[in-house]
Parts: C-alpha cells; sequence; structure tokens
C-alpha cells in the first residue's frame, strides 16, 4: 500500500479520486436510513453488523436486507425528500478543488444509485462518474429486487470499478478514500487509499491504513501545501 509520504504525493498527484459514499461522504449509512424509513430499521441493523462480522457474501447480505425492506419507488423518493443525504462537512470544497485542478472525482458506493445521483448533483459530479445498485420496480411501483449485474453488487465490486476506469480512461494514479473495509481492499487496483473516521471508526481500517484522517481539511490543506511549492518553485526557475 506504501508508506505514508508515497501515499501523500499519489493523492497529490492522482489524476482521478474515487470516493465511497456512505459514512464518507454523506454522515449516514443509506441503506439504514431507508430501513427506518420503511420501519425494519433494527432488523436490518442486525443484518448489518452480520454482513460486516464476515459471515455473508456482500451479494448474499445485500439481498437479505432488501427482502427485508422491499422498498417501493415511491419509498424512495420520499426518503429523499424528506430525509435528505447529509454532505459531511469540508467534501463539497475539496471536490471543488480537485475539480479546479482537472482531477476527475467519481462516487463507487454499495449503496443505492437513486440515493448516491442526489449526492452527486450536490457536489457538481457527472452522474457518468456514479457507480452504484440500481433497485428495480415494477410498474406500480413495487420493490422487484435489484440489478445482479452490477459490479458494486459483488464482493471486491469497488476494486474491479477502478480497474475497469483505468482501462476505459487511461488514469495512471487513481486514489479511494473511504470507511470500510471493501474500500480498503479495492488498493489495489487503486494506486492508493486514504481511511477515513469522521463519521463512524472501523477499527480495521485505522489500524491497517497507512494514511488515516477524521476530517477532509487535512486533504484539503495537503492540496493547499503542494500548491504553494509548486508556485515556490516557479519563482525559483
Amino acid at each position: 500500500m506504501g508508506s505514508l509520504s508515497e501515499i501523500k504525493e499519489t493523492f497529490r498527484s492522482a489524476d482521478a479520486v474515487c470516493f465511497d459514499v456512505d459514512s464518507t461522504v454523506i454522515k449516514e449509512e443509506g441503506i439504514d436510513e431507508l430501513a427506518k424509513f420503511c420501519g425494519v430499521g433494527d432488523a436490518v441493523a442486525e443484518m448489518t453488523r452480520r454482513a460486516m462480522g464476515g459471515s455473508l457474501t456482500f451479494r448474499a447480505a445485500l439481498t437479505e436486507r432488501l427482502a427485508l425492506i422491499r422498498p417501493s419507488r415511491e419509498q424512495v423518493q420520499a426518503l429523499i425528500t424528506e430525509h435528505p443525504p447529509r454532505l459531511t462537512e469540508g467534501i463539497k470544497e475539496l471536490v471543488c478543488r480537485l475539480h479546479q485542478r482537472n482531477v476527475q472525482v467519481f462516487l463507487i458506493s454499495g449503496g443505492f444509485r437513486s440515493i448516491v445521483e442526489h449526492v452527486a448533483s450536490q457536489l457538481d459530479i457527472p452522474l457518468t462518474n456514479v457507480y452504484a445498485n440500481r433497485l428495480k420496480f415494477y410498474f406500480n411501483g413495487e420493490y422487484a429486487g435489484f440489478d445482479e449485474t452490477q459490479l458494486t453488487a459483488e464482493s471486491g465490486g469497488k476494486g474491479k470499478v477502478i480497474a475497469q476506469l483505468k482501462e476505459k480512461y487511461g488514469f495512471r494514479k487513481i486514489i479511494m478514500i473511504g470507511d470500510g473495509a471493501t474500500d480498503m481492499e479495492a488498493c489495489p487496483p487503486a494506486d492508493g487509499f486514504i481511511g477515513f473516521g469522521g463519521n463512524v471508526t472501523r477499527q480495521q481500517v485505522k489500524e491497517k491504513a497507512k494514511w488515516y484522517i477524521n476530517d477532509f481539511e487535512e486533504l484539503l490543506r495537503e492540496l493547499d501545501n503542494n500548491s504553494i511549492k509548486m508556485n515556490h518553485n516557479d519563482i525559483i526557475y
């Protein structure tokens, strides 16, 4: 995974940065919020705990939880309208700064595309840069399952998305930022991983990540320091 200084250098020179969404870009876990909204919060939270313990594959855990929630199209839209996801402090400024540096920003989530697209629009991230799971509905709006062909619907899916991005766009350096083990496991093929603990601390990630942050201000400062160095070099030469 590289040393701390190497990961910082990779971040400063990356041509693409990928963010996890739940508990990273936003404060909540989307599936837990949807479960609470649909009245099955406690039961789904217990399933989530089992899934985090590794006793289920990601796809199996997602299938089980959605079978219990069975959200309708109307419920999903009502959740977004009545309880919109809350952006984590500093993320808007960080994404803006990355865009100013011509760095491509992607959202890669095991959550639901309808919620993640709402987040992307708040951050001026093109919807073509969103990778997340798609819920399926019958014509009457009732729950009909989820699209199992999406890479994000399987274990190791985030790494597969990053490999696809490298192949499609020819990115030289990609950084993955997230709070969970599935984010950390995406490096490689990501060239560096930054653990995020600003909303929730995953002990395994905190212990293993070479660069672990609790707020996005640290990344903004790193970019600012790099800009100062670049300007200083321009003056000298």
